[in-house]
């Protein structure tokens, strides 16, 4: 029998789940997370799509369209974007470097449970109608005079699922550095993970940050500081700084997990190796390092002289230089292959001109006097829905495609993933192309509604008809999904027939061990190089099946993230109630017995041992599921 292939009650299940170490499961548990919440992002999106679908409309109030615009910036990049990023880097990353798990499994677990904590405190703001209303940069000049909590749901969630974020980069850092298989050295990892190590190293750098300035704004409104309020010695300007510090590198910590994701779908549907490996590789390390010295070029008008503005200047064009390597090699790597147009190849072919024309935006907005006049138009509206649903929402999207075999063992159905990239793809178009015109035209972002008159009346009806374009994609997606899930029909290791990294070496989904021998890897695409040296099963063992060390699962991160959560709802009511105060204690006391816990328990895993795996060998070969 199968060591996975247990049939379990719903309650043990989900206890597992709610419990789980497993790399595998969170990853899945981020994509569901994730999922869910780029589905309320979008119908935030939907509804300032209809608001400015006619001049002079009251569909929403002003009030309300502050918060729409608000909860969903912060909710696509903090709670949709990162998080199914992370889903793709903690299932696919591990196996592709021939790793068990991560370095620290009980901390990914945490970091999932943080995130998906501190989404649902920010959302809860919609229930108790207090949401936060200053745009998901919360500029201080706005955040602090806000009245309500709406602004505290938003310091208190982020911070919250900040250190969950945190928590992972430095995990897949560890893991990376550590857990490679033999023989697979730097320059033979595949880009997916090359980019996941690099976000991940922005990340060490990028969010602590992030985490001083929501520390410094969460005691600004509830505690009596004045970090930002200049009328008691603060200064705004302070937290533009550290939200940007913090904001333009989560820009390429997104999109460089994305590049790494085409990187995959092009080599396999082309049939041949990635052009340029090495110039990719440095390329990657090169926007990492340049994506911290641009952070100024969001502050070009807040008058930081023009020593500042030029320097910012000359380093965003820059950037321009390892984008543009990328984008030259992945070309030619398509160049004389052997094209197979599957849904991810779609959805790889039509981000290269969506992302050039975000990036080629981008550089535009490099010299500081165009800036001056676009900057608060719908132009960059434009820009960066051209550089993020043009990049990373296609990576994501073809990413499921192509990993959905892998992780489900099932293969969604290609007719329909191509009919949901035609209405995604044309209505994210007609969405943001005609919106570079509208900025043209002077129609300012952030605005709740405009007169008649003034020649945006066409081109928002366009833009709001792309959106519904986009979420009837979406939809396609969904039915696809529950299709697929009905259907069942069970695939083989490497169901697309030319994968060339590890992953597609193993079975689909993989066991909980992932490889029942340590594979050796003998250079880049090792797969590949050992099917065509007539090792059919793609990998060549390392050493002999022997025992293998696997953590235990654990709920004490559930409940650890629980305390702070409850404890956020204290602090945020600690001056108003006479609950507030006890609930924090509470709260922070909940976790820090759970801490103690986990220190104090001796919990020393399990092993699987090696006549169980052959058992499971044995199965396999005899056409079973491992």
């Amino acid at each position: 029998m199968s060591s996975v292939a247990q049939k379990r009650s719903f309650g043990a299940a989900f206890w597992d789940w709610m419990t789980t170490v497993d790399h595998k499961k969170i990853g899945i548990l981020y994509l569901i997370g994730g999922g869910f919440f780029f589905v309320l992002g979008g119908i935030e999106a939907m509804l300032i799509r209809i608001q400015l679908l006619q001049p002079n409309n009251d569909f929403v109030s002003a009030g309300l369209y502050n918060d729409l615009i608000t909860m969903h910036g912060t909710t696509m990049i903090f709670l949709a974007a990162m998080p199914i990023l992370f889903g793709f880097m903690n299932y696919i990353m591990p196996l592709q470097i021939g790793a068990r798990d991560v370095a620290f499994p009980f901390i990914n677990s945490l970091g999932f449970w943080m995130f998906f904590f501190g989404g649902l405190f920010l959302n809860i703001s919609w229930f108790l109608g207090q949401v936060p209303d200053a745009g998901w940069t919360s500029y201080a000049s706005l955040s602090i005079a806000s009245p309500g909590h709406g602004i505290d749901f938003y310091a208190i969630g982020l911070q919250i699922a900040g250190g969950g974020t945190l928590m992972a980069g430095i995990n897949f850092l560890v893991t990376i550095i550590n857990m490679r298989a033999p023989g697979m050295t730097y320059m033979r990892m595949p880009l997916f993970t090359w980019t996941t190590f690099v976000a991940s190293a922005m990340i060490l750098f990028a969010f602590p940050p992030l985490t001083v300035g929501l520390f410094f704004l969460t005691f600004d409104r509830m505690f009596g500081a004045n970090f930002f309020d200049h009328t008691m010695g603060g200064n705004t300007i302070i937290w533009e700084h550290i939200f940007w510090i913090f904001g333009h590198p989560e820009v390429y910590i997104l999109i460089l997990p994305a590049f790494g994701i085409f990187s995959e779908i092009f080599p396999i549907f082309s049939r041949k190796r990635l052009f340029g490996y090495p110039a990719m590789v440095f390329a990657t390390v090169l926007i990492g390092f340049l994506g911290f010295m641009v952070w100024a070029h969001h502050m070009f008008t807040v008058g930081l002289g023009p020593t500042a503005n030029a320097i910012f200047a000359v380093a965003t064009m820059a950037i321009a230089v390892p984008t543009g390597v990328k984008i030259f090699n992945w070309l030619l790597t398509i160049w004389g292959g052997s094209i197979r147009v599957t849904t991810p190849m779609l959805y790889a072919l039509g981000f290269i001109p969506s992302f050039v024309m975000g990036g080629v935006t981008g550089v535009m907005q490099g010299a500081a006097p165009l800036d001056y006049q676009l900057h608060d138009s719908y132009f960059i509206v434009a820009h960066f829905h051209y550089v993020i649903v043009g990049g990373v929402v296609l990576a994501i999207l073809g990413g499921l495609h192509l990993y959905w075999p892998k992780m489900f063992g099932t293969m969604l159905n290609e007719a329909l993933g191509k009919i949901t990239f035609i209405f995604f793809f044309v209505g994210f178009h007609c969405t943001f192309l005609i919106q570079h015109w509208l900025g043209f035209w002077g129609m300012p972002r952030r605005v709740w509604t405009y007169m008649d008159g003034q020649g945006w009346n066409t081109a928002n009806v366009i833009s709001s008809v792309g959106a519904l374009l986009m979420a009837i994609g979406v939809i396609v997606l969904v039915i696809n999904i529950i299709m697929t899930v009905a259907k069942n029909e069970r695939i083989g290791n490497d169901p697309w027939g030319d994968g060339r990294t590890l992953e597609w070496a193993i079975p689909s989904p993989p066991p909980f061990y992932n490889f029942t021998a340590t594979p050796l890897v003998r250079g880049l695409d090792t797969v590949w190089i050992e099917k065509s040296e007539g090792n059919m099963t793609g990998l060549t063992p390392a050493e002999p099946i022997t025992d293998i060390h696997m953590p235990n699962g654990s709920i004490i991160p559930f409940l650890m993230t629980f305390g702070l959560f409850v404890a956020g709802f204290g602090a945020m009511f600690h001056q108003e109630t006479s609950w507030g105060l006890p609930v924090l204690i509470f709260g922070l006391a909940w976790t820090f017995v759970a801490m103690a816990a986990r220190s104090l328990k001796d919990d020393l895993g399990f092993h699987v041992t090696k006549e169980q795996i052959q058992r499971d060998v044995d199965n396999a070969s005899k056409g079973g599921r491992i």
